[in-house]
């Protein structure tokens, strides 16, 4: 797939970039590159091929999921710069 100037310019104005004849010119090439890069991945034949969502087998691993009694909540407050009832007193920061 050929990139030609105008498409570029477009692009970038799209982007609000501005570009000098330079900066376009390498830009092309480089796109140039990427598109022939893709385009040849195109043409692999992935018939037969199981989708993956890593190339290694890996899977998660989990610690067993054990209950156990909370922090009290006396505990659990006793650090609090402001506490009413059971609850932790915050500044409001919604108006």
């Amino acid at each position: 797939m050929a990139l030609s100037p105008e498409t570029l310019k477009y692009v970038a104005d799209l982007s609000r970039i501005e570009l000098t004849p330079q900066e376009l010119e390498k830009l092309s090439q480089q796109l140039q590159t990427i598109l022939g890069f893709i385009d040849q991945l195109s043409r692999v034949d992935i018939a037969g091929i199981e989708p993956t969502s890593h190339i290694l087998q890996l899977s998660n691993v989990l610690r067993e999921d054990n209950p156990k009694a909370s922090l009290p909540i006396e505990k659990t407050l006793a650090n609090a710069p402001q506490k009413k009832d059971n609850f932790f007193v915050v500044p409001k920061v919604i108006e």
